[in-house]
């Protein structure tokens, strides 16, 4: 599910004393204290902690790298100090944008440094595979709609690479955003076709849709289809069982 684990950032300017780290990552005391030395060792201190979104694997670590460098923890929400859409981190001449791309989940958000051509998507787009909306808070409705603001980026220059949450960077961020948009407009195809062959009649259509369309997907990651899957179903306006 976290490809080769969730990818913590360090965001520094060369010669700066302060940094920002992104995404501590689950609760792993090593990790974190390992975060805090690399910092240590280009001469600075953790200053300010952000969050792309909630799930654990991204933020469990969070309030213990907050305890251990007594930086402060921003991310969607959580009132004073909450990050919105187009706010600006600034930090010893580092500058960081908030791009609101909701989705995978209600609370998702990525980060333009604009002076690398860069955006930090956490899950919303990985290094390599695709990425689950996480339903009943994603949507895929605002997924597509975040990738399509992402392909505008892309397009006109603004963000060349991406930095995932998950996954090895990705230097031709246009053509894995393309990617990404045709591969949800080709699932939603196959839905909708499987729920033609009769998943539609089914009593539950997510596990119709999951054996037609998710045949060669490992069961491993079964769970998180179904999420997508119904995602996918109450974009097209069909109504599922609870889970």
């Amino acid at each position: 599910m976290t490809l080769d684990g969730t990818n913590t950032w360090i965001l520094v300017e060369p010669g700066a004393t302060a940094a920002v780290v992104l995404d501590p990552g689950p609760l792993d005391s090593a990790h974190l204290d390992r975060v805090r030395r690399t910092v240590e060792e280009q001469g600075a201190r953790v200053a300010l902690i952000v969050l792309t979104h909630g799930h654990l694997d991204h933020s469990e670590g969070a309030p213990a790298l907050a305890e251990l460098t007594g930086a402060p923890v921003r991310a969607v929400g959580g009132g004073k100090g909450g990050l919105a859409d187009g706010d600006l981190i600034r930090l010893q001449g580092l500058e960081v944008r908030v791009v609101a791309t909701p989705g995978h989940t209600s609370d998702s958000i990525s980060f333009a440094l604009p002076a690398d051509h860069a955006l930090l998507t956490g899950d919303m787009v990985l290094g390599r595979g695709t990425t689950v909306v996480a339903h009943p808070d994603g949507e895929l409705a605002a997924y597509l709609d975040s990738l399509e603001r992402i392909r505008m980026l892309t397009g006109n220059g603004e963000v060349v690479r991406i930095l995932p949450g998950h996954g090895p960077v990705v230097d031709d961020a246009a053509a894995m955003v393309s990617f990404y948009q045709r591969h949800r407009g080709e699932r939603l195809e196959q839905v909708r076709q499987a729920l033609a062959d009769g998943a539609l009649g089914e009593d539950d259509p997510v596990e119709g849709v999951l054996t037609r369309v998710y045949a060669d997907v490992p069961q491993s990651v079964w769970p998180a289809a179904r999420l997508s899957i119904r995602a996918q179903l109450s974009y097209l306006g069909v109504s599922a069982p609870d889970a």
